[in-house]
Order: C-alpha cells, then sequence, then structure tokens
C-alpha cells in the first residue's frame, strides 16, 4: 500500500508527522511544488518525500488535507480514480449549505472522485491535537472512521492504530460522515478510548 497527503498545511503537516514517526512512507505534495516541502521532508526524516501533484495522486490512498473548495481542482488532476482510497481529511469551513447542495462535504467530494473509495477520517480534531502523540491518560486519542467501503474503511482504521490512534468506524458516510460534517456532534471531539 502507497500513502501519499495532498496538502501541507496543519492537518497535512501532522499526518505527515504520524506517517514519520509509524515508519510508514508517505509523499507529500502541494500547489507551491515539491521544493517548498523540503525543509519539513528533511526535519520529519527519510520516510516522508515531497512529491509534485501528479506523483502524489499515483498513491494507492491519497489523503486531501486542503482547504475544501480545493477539492474539485485535486480532482480534475487525476482522469481515473478508480480504486483508489482517498481519506478526506478536510472540513467545509466557510462553505455555505446551498453549495453542499444538502450533502454531507464527504458526500460532495465522492461525487467529484468517481470510483474512488472516500474515507472521512482525521478530521474531528483541532490540527493541534491531530499532531500532538495519540497515547493520553492511559488511553489512546480517538479518531472517527466513516466510509461506503467496508474494506476501505478497516484500511483506514488499521492506519490510525499504526498512528497510536483509537479508530472508531461510523458506518457509512450517509450516517456516520454526517456526525462528522461541520456543524456535526462529533467535530472537535477530543475523546479517549482507555485500553
Amino acid at each position: 500500500m502507497t500513502y501519499s497527503i495532498i496538502g501541507a498545511g496543519k492537518v497535512g503537516t501532522a499526518l505527515a508527522r504520524h506517517f514519520a514517526q509509524a515508519g510508514i512512507q508517505v509523499s507529500i505534495a502541494n500547489t507551491r511544488g515539491s521544493a517548498s516541502m523540503t525543509a519539513l521532508a528533511k526535519e520529519l526524516g527519510p520516510t516522508v518525500t515531497p512529491a509534485n501533484l501528479q506523483d502524489a495522486l499515483a498513491a494507492d490512498t491519497v489523503i486531501f488535507a486542503i482547504p475544501f473548495r480545493a477539492h474539485a481542482d485535486v480532482a480534475a488532476a487525476l482522469p481515473s480514480w478508480k480504486g483508489k482510497i482517498v481519506i478526506d481529511a478536510m472540513n467545509a469551513y466557510g462553505i455555505a449549505p446551498e453549495e453542499l447542495r444538502g450533502m454531507a462535504s464527504t458526500e460532495v467530494l465522492a461525487a467529484a472522485l468517481p470510483g474512488a473509495r472516500v474515507v472521512k477520517a482525521f478530521n474531528q480534531l483541532p490540527a493541534a491535537l491531530l499532531a500532538s502523540t495519540p497515547a493520553q491518560n492511559e488511553g489512546r486519542r480517538v479518531v472517527f472512521v466513516a466510509a461506503d467501503d467496508a474494506e476501505a474503511s478497516a484500511s483506514v482504521a488499521h492506519l490510525a492504530t499504526q498512528f497510536g490512534f483509537a479508530p472508531i468506524q461510523l458506518g457509512k458516510i450517509a450516517e456516520g460522515g454526517r456526525l462528522l460534517a461541520l456543524n456535526g456532534p462529533l467535530l472537535l471531539q477530543n475523546l479517549i478510548k482507555l485500553v
């Protein structure tokens, strides 16, 4: 399984740190080009590789950690998303409900990526908490996962476990994804699962 992160802001960087700490190879891309991430990659070590967008989109699992409106440009950069797992780590801040057409933001993303197996995850924590160690008070910080594809959901839950989080699968996007949407009850919840 190969991984990439699209976006090197706070969420993308937090996830890149977790990949590095878990010793899992990941490429990271942004709109400014791979050279803009050289310092970050050097800081995080050899498992994090700066990439251009096209190379990053070749990964089996692609994480969207970009402003929500930018998803359409990234979606258009790849002719076929068939079979890819796409992790939606975005939140639709500043997006009017009318723009979402009554759908959860993850449903809008899935519609823009025909054939992709879209999973909502890593979005409910503020970036600073996402970046911090998942071990907390004799437990592990919870990360919620929602997807229409059970295999993709399990794959992302496994990745979250490798990072040290306690994943909780919420079912399909139409139900669980809405709990993680911008005004959903699970957004910004810092829950700890005791082990």
